[in-house]
């Protein structure tokens, strides 16, 4: 059987840099190049041989329509097909791509979530090209599709997608962080860019048995089920060696990946059974969220194609870890530097100290604004337990770092381990090592060497909002460190070096109380969290609430990333969605009691009361039979009770508004979700399995 090398089919469906540069003159080209970096707005005239060039690429591959791909506030991804065939008027048939077709479109914007900002009778929306992420094509069996990424917006001009607000606060740190580069005499220096990899850790399940439980369909989690006699406690499937039609299906993502250019670096068993794990290379910000969308979606459909069922949610399985969406994210500038990569040049650490300070300095202040961008009704599940970051966020260095932080702070500069480390030639300065410390697995933000890593986000979240929030702390860290040291340089100051230590040991202080290095899920950890006063928002009501408060909207409305209108408007989105998923678990939840568990309970006592009846009176057996069917009696009652509970909580839900709905879920509906959840499993525990009308935690957790 011959295969076809990665370098071979790597990118053959994206119309990147060399595919352009073949099928361009060299000025359009280079005009084209500019504005995908930024440095200048693509010619209008100059769109009509982009258009042509692209629809040429495209056909010659097979695709018979376009679209504009976006990524609404669901978030998903969203296109309208539009096809490249159209007529003369002999009924002549004509391919045509026009540049004014590539700069805009004009999808329904009607049912898309806007939070209030338009009515529904409103429904004119623009789509628009970003130049800066490629196009690609996605073959069917039949053709293919070329898709163009764009924002979204509404007919005002407000955004209405994911991608506006992360190119905008993509912009704000990085015109910051040139600012502060060039402060530091980097002349040559032509811009510096956002580098981000999100890990992506899911769950496959045979679809066969997934199409058999409907909460798994509808969803994405299993809102009941007894954990199976062996999960996850023998720690065995962790890196262990991948089943091998699990590993068909990586090979197969994998290689569709590769033709649209995305590299995955690892793939692995995860720690639960029946869990796994793909990491991508790092990109450029925008690039990496619009490739790990085409992860998720490129997943999906290999999953339909091996008879897989995916799942994305961050607790599909009660008892199990739960699956994130690791964001690792640095800063490189034009001549392919990382700038939180420590180096052997001393005033280059000090650059790194002041950009790794810069984040934490934002952080200290904003930390409420990263708890918020994680808030979504599964992953309030996941954070706190089963290797998930706990809800409280704090940012872990290693022993190295946080000694040499603390060492600024309280002005004694650090006392650092013997262990390999890195001269860095000035005597203010201890010695720095690149990585010399543990990985604290249950800390939300790590620094793990030349890079940090968010571990909050969930599995199915789009990285967008995340990475805007990301961005947006670390921008204002940036420019009050720019600050800082300028002023003091304007007041005399003779060398920036020294200028940017002090202004380090200022950002050592004020993140102090945000810098934590021990295990963040004893109850002592929370504690102390409280007793310095960090965010502490344990539902997702609680954390989205987070993003109205007016330290947070004059952050983002100021950094122009998104106006106060906005923000209200965000908030309302996620608040909406959390009211909608949580009914829709209420809804599911009393419909399989009703349809399966109930008739499952009484034939179990029709087949005790059966067996009673054989046997003689006066037997101890008889009066252990009895209290079987007395017990399961009284499930059956709790369950019908439960059921009517579900009934008025699912009417009331629907009758205040977003917050009030919001709040009756959160304090009656998750507790009365639970405890519905303890019955149906005390019932799963009493009968037959030929009786059970669900597949079970067992056997869903053995892959054929």
């Amino acid at each position: 059987m011959q295969f076809d090398r990665p370098r071979d089919i790597f990118g053959v469906n994206v119309f990147d840099r060399r595919a352009m540069k073949d099928r361009l003159p060299q000025e359009v080209y280079n005009n084209l190049i500019a504005a995908m970096e930024g440095g200048q707005k693509l010619d209008p005239n100059v769109a009509d041989m982009v258009a042509a060039a692209m629809k040429e690429w495209a056909i010659t591959k097979g695709a018979t329509h376009w679209t504009h791909w976006f990524q609404p506030r669901t978030e998903q991804t969203a296109e309208k097909h539009l096809s490249f065939l159209s007529s003369d008027e002999t009924g002549h048939p004509l391919e045509s791509f026009k540049g004014k077709q590539l700069i805009q479109s004009e999808p329904d914007a009607s049912s898309f979530p806007s939070g209030g900002i338009r009515s529904t009778f409103e429904a004119r929306g623009y789509s628009a090209w970003d130049p800066s992420s490629p196009a690609f094509l996605i073959m069917s069996k039949k053709g293919g599709t070329l898709c163009i990424p764009s924002v979204f917006i509404s007919y005002d001009g407000t955004p209405l997608d994911l991608k506006t607000p992360l190119l905008k606060a993509l912009e704000a740190v990085e015109s910051r962080a040139l600012k502060l580069l060039k402060l530091f005499g980097n002349r040559g220096v032509r811009s510096a860019h956002a580098t981000v990899g999100a890990e992506q850790e899911y769950f496959l399940v045979d679809a066969p048995l997934a199409r058999k439980r409907p909460d798994l369909q509808f969803c994405g989690r299993t809102i009941f089920g007894c954990p199976p006699p062996k999960g996850q406690q023998m720690e065995d499937h962790y890196f262990g060696s991948i089943p091998p039609r699990v590993l068909s299906y990586m090979e197969d993502v994998e290689r569709d990946l590769y033709r649209l250019g995305v590299v995955i670096d690892t793939r692995h068993n995860e720690v639960a059974p029946c869990q796994f794990e793909f990491a991508p290379q790092l990109a450029e910000a925008n690039q990496a969220c619009d490739q790990n969308q085409l992860i998720m979606e490129t997943m999906r459909q290999m999953a339909r194609r091996h008879d897989f069922a995916l799942l994305l949610h961050e607790k599909p399985f009660s008892g199990l870890n739960g699956s994130g969406k690791h964001i690792n994210f640095s800063l490189r500038d034009s001549e392919g530097r990382n700038l939180l990569m420590p180096s052997t040049n001393q005033k280059k650490n000090v650059q790194f100290l002041t950009f790794l300070s810069a984040f934490l300095l934002g952080f200290s202040r904003y930390n409420s604004l990263l708890r918020a961008a994680v808030a979504s009704p599964g992953n309030m599940h996941r954070l706190g337990g089963n290797e998930a970051p706990p809800a409280i966020l704090s940012v872990f260095l290693g022993s190295t770092l946080s000694s040499l932080l603390d060492g600024f702070a309280n002005g004694t500069n650090g006392v650092m381990p013997e262990q390999a480390m890195i001269d860095l030639g000035l005597n203010k300065l201890p010695a720095i090592l690149c990585d010399n410390s543990d990985r604290n697995r249950t800390s939300p933000v790590a620094f793990t060497g030349n890079k940090f890593e968010f571990r909050a986000p969930g599995a199915p979240q789009s990285i967008a909002g995340p990475l805007t929030m990301i961005m947006a702390v670390w921008a204002w860290g940036i420019e009050e460190m720019t600050r800082l040291i300028e002023a003091r340089v304007s007041a005399g100051a003779a060398d920036v070096n020294d200028v940017a230590i002090e202004v380090i040991a200022h950002a050592a202080k004020e993140s102090a109380p945000i810098r934590f290095e021990g295990n963040c899920y004893s109850e002592e950890w929370c504690m102390e969290a409280e007793r310095r006063g960090l965010t502490i928002a344990k539902t997702t009501q609680e954390a989205l609430a987070l993003y109205l408060r007016p330290e947070n909207k004059e952050l983002l409305s100021g950094l122009n990333i998104l106006s106060e209108r906005e923000i209200d408007a965000y908030y309302e989105i996620r608040m909406e969605q959390f009211v909608k998923t949580v009914d829709i678990e209420v809804g599911i939840l009393k419909s399989m009691i009703v349809e399966g568990i109930l008739p499952a309970l009484s034939r179990q006592m029709i087949l005790e009361g059966q067996s009673l009846s054989f046997v003689p009176d006066g037997v101890g057996e008889k009066e252990t039979l009895s209290r079987c069917i007395g017990k399961l009696a009284s499930l059956k009652a709790g369950l019908i009770e439960k059921c009517t509970r579900l009934d008025e909580l699912h009417a009331r839900a629907s009758e205040g508004d977003t917050d009030e709905n919001a709040m009756l879920l959160t304090t009656e509906g998750l507790p009365l979700l639970d405890s519905t959840r303890a019955l149906c499993n005390a019932a799963e525990s009493l009968i037959a399995r030929d009786l059970w009308p669900y597949p079970t935690y067992r056997d869903l957790f053995q892959i054929s």
